[in-house]
């Protein structure tokens, strides 16, 4: 996949571990690593080898306390019209391969925005998420005004950006910002079998429901359903559904192929 300086990756088996790697700040995330988490979306998706991917951060402070201020304060009005994160972070949302964020300390701004993309997000009970950047004079400008609302609600989307509110896990758990809180010490472990139950069902299928869910979110619910029933048609069409109720009738475990 190449190198990169800000992103450790590690293979565990099929199963892709990304950590974001600055521990010296927090993991803020500065210009080199916005590119590097666009990058490593192009390199996913291109990687047979990747089924699932868990995103953590170095140490037991931070998954990513948000982007680089000393970053931030030098870029300009047309700085910001660049596509820039906005359009790393929409790669990454957009792989077609599931993702799954171990949210292990303080999650803030460009970090909880990181978070957001992904298609999971386990935290520790020690994890903190917010969007606090009404507080330096900007707004959440990674996605997060329009992810946010669309897993927690407008209203209190609105309340957690105005007033830049940093919740704790049980408090995220709650409003259905994560999907569930593990002690500190099993959030890799939990993250990363969590994926490994993903990956062992039929790939295609993965992929049509993730496209399905994301793309239905997006538009009306007659749509969605069209869309649904059309990617059912193709997954009818497919290997791997002929061996997934094959085997599931002769009571023994599927191979599948992504065929």
């Amino acid at each position: 996949m190449g190198d990169y300086h800000n992103l450790v990756l590690e293979k565990r088996t099929d199963i892709l571990l990304v950590t974001v790697n600055r521990p010296e700040v927090r993991n803020a995330l500065n210009w080199e690593t916005w590119q590097e988490i666009g990058r490593l979306a192009r390199d996913i998706d291109s990687d047979s080898t990747v089924k699932a991917v868990v995103i953590t951060g170095a140490g037991d402070k931070a998954f990513a306390a948000g982007a680089d201020l000393r970053w931030l304060l030098g870029r300009t009005a047309a700085d910001a019209l660049e596509p820039g994160a906005q359009a790393a972070l929409n790669d990454l949302e957009n792989t077609t391969k599931p993702t799954i964020a171990a949210i292990n300390g303080y999650a803030l701004g460009g970090g909880c925005e990181l978070a957001l993309v992904c298609d999971l997000r386990i935290a520790s009970e020690q994890a903190r998420l917010g969007l606090p950047e009404t507080g330096v004079g900007i707004l959440p400008g990674a996605g997060g005004t329009q992810r946010l609302p669309r897993l927690v609600g407008k209203a209190k989307a609105k309340e957690l950006i105005f007033t830049g509110e940093i919740i704790d896990a049980a408090e995220a758990e709650r409003i259905g910002l994560v999907n569930r809180v593990v002690p500190h010490g099993q959030l890799l472990e939990t993250a990363l079998e969590i994926a490994e139950r993903i990956i062992r069902r039929a790939p295609l299928a993965i992929r049509m429901a993730k496209r399905v869910i994301d793309l239905g979110m997006a538009t009306d619910f007659a749509t969605g359903l069209a869309l649904e029933k059309s990617c059912q048609a193709f997954l009818y069409g497919t290997e791997d559904r002929l061996e997934g109720m094959t085997a599931f009738l002769e009571k023994r475990t599927p191979v599948f192929k992504g065929k």
